[in-house]
């Protein structure tokens, strides 16, 4: 019997690990139906387990977040195999026939939702965001939708930047003929919308559908939300089109509310996203507060007239 220990390094976050899903089902095809195990592993199975290679042949870890690099290097001097960008060890990647693979949900228990990334890379490179560095500066198809989607009711895309590929139309069309309810992860980019994308992302079914505005100085972004508003039917206060909005980064507190405040009045509902929230002002997390809480954010019409100890 082999047996694999795969540690799920990013505990703080609410998505599963790709890279481990995609391991799991790799290694699982490597061997006959019971000649292995492959067990999810929390950071501190390894760290607190008293010699853990004594229990399983190899063990991998993958990181997402740099926050979580001190683990994920402490999980490597323990002589776990870990990548991932979060490492900031950027060669240490998944071979072909790794990449390519269907992932196992079945190691996170998940039965309904399919994730994946049908593009890579982005046009971008903003200077807060390693995608540019990682995964290239140009957005190029990596896969179809059923290399991750087998017929669950719920597709994640990761995509950095799908509508930046010149293949995004025929992509944008598997999710609508999918009827599966999809999820873009990642704020679309406003800037490369035309009629005949809104006209895709309208035949598809979305719980939520976000962009984001990032820097208060690019007067693109509003003309091209501007355009998407007169193209597509969203209602006054809809939280079905979500715009995520970069503070703490190069933004004064009245260029956030300047965002804020126009998001609003166009129909969109703005989600602000803190740089470096553990050094953020105060003011900058009380922002945070107020526009996320949906209930209060609607109910209070100045950021001047919000009162934290209500939310």
């Amino acid at each position: 019997m082999h047996n694999f220990g795969l540690v799920h390094i990013d505990t703080n976050s609410k998505y599963p690990n790709l890279v481990l899903m995609k391991l799991s089902a790799w290694i699982k095809s490597k061997f006959q139906p019971g000649a292995c195990t492959v067990d999810l592993l929390k950071p501190s199975d390894v760290l607190n387990g008293y010699n853990m290679f004594k229990k399983y042949d190899v063990l991998y870890g993958a990181c997402v977040f740099s926050e979580n690099r001190p683990v994920a290097d402490a999980l490597s001097e323990k002589g776990v195999t870990v990548g991932g960008s979060g490492t900031g060890k950027h060669e240490i990647t998944l071979r072909p026939d790794q990449e390519h693979i269907m992932p196992d949900y079945s190691l996170y228990g998940i039965r309904d939702t399919a994730y994946g990334f049908l593009t890579r890379g982005c046009p971008r490179h903003c200077p807060f965001c390693i995608v540019g560095d990682k995964e290239g500066t140009k957005s190029v198809k990596v896969a179809d939708l059923s290399e991750f989607w087998e017929g669950q009711k719920e597709i994640q895309v990761m995509d950095p930047n799908i509508l930046a590929c010149g293949q995004h139309m025929e992509l944008l069309e598997q999710l609508a003929g999918s009827k599966a309810q999809v999820e873009f992860n990642q704020g679309l980019d406003a800037r490369k919308l035309t009629r005949q994308n809104i006209e895709a992302l309208g035949r598809i079914r979305m719980k939520l559908l976000h962009f984001a505005w990032d820097n208060p100085k690019d007067k693109t972004v509003p003309a091209a939300l501007q355009f998407f508003a007169e193209h597509y039917d969203i209602k006054p206060k809809s939280r079905k089109v979500g715009v995520y909005v970069l503070t703490n980064y190069w933004s004064t507190l009245e260029e956030d509310l300047h965002r804020v405040y126009w998001l609003r009045d166009m129909g969109f509902a703005p989600y602000v996203m803190i740089y470096d929230k553990p050094n953020a002002p105060r003011e900058v997390r009380l922002l945070q507060r107020w526009v996320n809480n949906r209930l209060v954010f609607y109910s209070t019409e100045k950021f001047e007239e919000f009162d934290p100890r209500k939310a």
